[in-house]
């Protein structure tokens, strides 16, 4: 399945702040697996997501993501096609 450009650009979001290759991402990617996905690039990741797909996430989606999957899922709640 061909990425989407939404899922392209949330993926080089992901990769860039966690500075990790974008090879390795899918829906599991989580702090458990990614060293560098703590609480500040964690919120990092908020602002980005937030800017570039003009969106506004609540507190509990904040912090109800446990993973990039759940990411997308947050995403697409708020219209973004992915």
């Amino acid at each position: 399945m061909e990425k989407t450009k939404n899922l392209e650009k949330l993926f080089n979001i992901i990769s860039r702040i966690l500075e990790i290759d974008i090879s390795i991402i899918n829906s599991k990617t989580s702090p458990d697996n990614i060293e560098t996905w703590d609480s500040y690039n964690g919120l990092m990741m908020v602002s980005e997501l937030e800017s570039i797909f003009n969106v506004h996430f609540t507190m509990d989606e904040v912090v109800g993501v446990r993973n990039v999957g759940d990411i997308i899922k947050a995403l697409k709640k708020h219209g973004v096609d992915l």
